[in-house]
């Protein structure tokens, strides 16, 4: 799977795993922040981030500081899923 085609994919079940009732797949930069200024995200949101990794591609996150840095953007998450795929 492309990055491209994970990112577009990332995008639909990120507002749909945190019912992101006001945001569209479309509306999200894949590089802005999901935390903070960017999306908005917060801890409670990052829990239910790593359960998406987990449910649609079998990806386990153990430390809490790789998840910072795996949930900085769209885009980050995209690169951490594509490197776990090869």
């Amino acid at each position: 799977m492309e990055v491209q085609e994970i990112i577009k994919n990332l995008k639909v079940q990120i507002v749909e795993q945190l019912n992101l009732e006001e945001v569209k797949p479309e509306d999200i930069d894949a590089n802005a922040p999901l935390f903070g200024d960017g999306l908005g995200l917060d801890s409670i949101d990052a829990l239910e981030l790593i359960v998406l990794l987990e449910k649609n591609y079998e990806i386990k996150i153990q430390d809490p500081k790789e998840a910072k840095a795996i949930f900085t953007s769209v885009q980050t998450m995209a690169d951490y899923v594509a490197s776990k795929m090869k």
